[in-house]
């Protein structure tokens, strides 16, 4: 008789290394398929709650906005978790239609922001900072709300008449109360992951193992990324790349608009976001 046929290869456990961006030991996490699962199994390592954790980055525990966690995780890095630290107030005037914010949010009911313009409305309050989590708009709660949403209350606020931001900003690491100093910094901070797969985490459905993006993919999403801060006041990787991935399975900017709906519910884009999104997904 033949060989017995050799049983298929069980899938490999992705396991990744994670530790808290203000100083924790390493943990270690598995099992996740989302966002908000992996926010999960980041606070039952650490013993805290989901809510606590505003945002992460990868391979670094400083707030750089480079390296945010979006929807794909290469093999190798590590992720940092940056928790709520002080609550802040701050008092704004809008003196022109544009405060100067660029708005993005955590994939799990947090929006936050990610990029402040030089010179702009928000630029002269020095309290506010890159990285803060906006938690209420004249005592309005906005937890839960997507980036879309917020930038969009912010654009729609009147002129001349002050309004109040409540900001949490991320834990920082002189905040620490007997938690020591940081433990395994040295082989995690600056790593490189090598190799192009990575775990892409999808918001509906299972998480999948992907070849990184081409350098084409890449640049057209960067490019759909720069159209979204221009037309809408939010950054966001991952949504540039749906957007990307959308535009190249439809044969018509009409198509694609049909498609935007989907991704964004009602939210209504300009024909002309949509003609330049066409082109620029190219």
């Amino acid at each position: 008789p033949g060989a017995a046929a050799r049983p298929p290869r069980a899938r490999p456990r992705l396991v990744f290394h994670t530790q808290l961006a203000h100083g924790s030991p390493t943990g270690r996490i598995e099992g996740f398929t989302n966002v908000r699962e992996l926010y999960a199994k980041i606070a039952e390592v650490f013993g805290i709650s989901p809510t606590e954790i505003l945002f992460c980055t990868l391979n670094t525990h400083k707030v750089d906005m480079q390296k945010l966690l979006g929807g794909q995780i290469g093999l190798e890095d590590f992720i940092f978790a940056h928790v709520r630290g002080e609550t802040k107030e701050v008092e704004v005037t809008k003196t022109e239609d544009a405060l100067g914010l660029t708005i993005t949010d955590n994939g799990a009911g947090y929006a936050f922001i990610k990029r402040i313009k030089e010179g702009s409305i928000i630029n002269r309050i020095e309290t506010v900072c890159v990285g803060d989590s906006i938690e209420a708009i004249n005592d309005q709660t906005i937890v839960g709300c997507r980036h879309y949403e917020v930038a969009r209350m912010l654009r729609e606020l009147p002129r001349a008449q002050p309004f109040t931001l409540r900001l949490v900003q991320p834990k920082k690491a002189f905040d620490m109360s007997g938690q020591g100093t940081r433990t395994s910094k040295c082989a995690a901070e600056g790593r490189v992951a090598s190799g192009k797969e990575t775990l892409r985490l999808r918001a509906t459905s299972a998480a999948t193992l992907e070849e990184g993006p081409s350098a084409a993919e890449e640049t057209a999403a960067r490019r759909v990324d720069d159209l979204l801060e221009s037309y809408m006041g939010i950054r966001d990787g991952e949504l540039a790349s749906s957007m990307v991935e959308t535009a190249r399975g439809v044969g018509s900017a009409a198509a694609l608009a049909t498609g935007l709906a989907t991704l964004l519910g009602d939210f209504a884009f300009p024909e002309e976001f949509v003609a330049q999104l066409w082109a620029a997904a190219g």
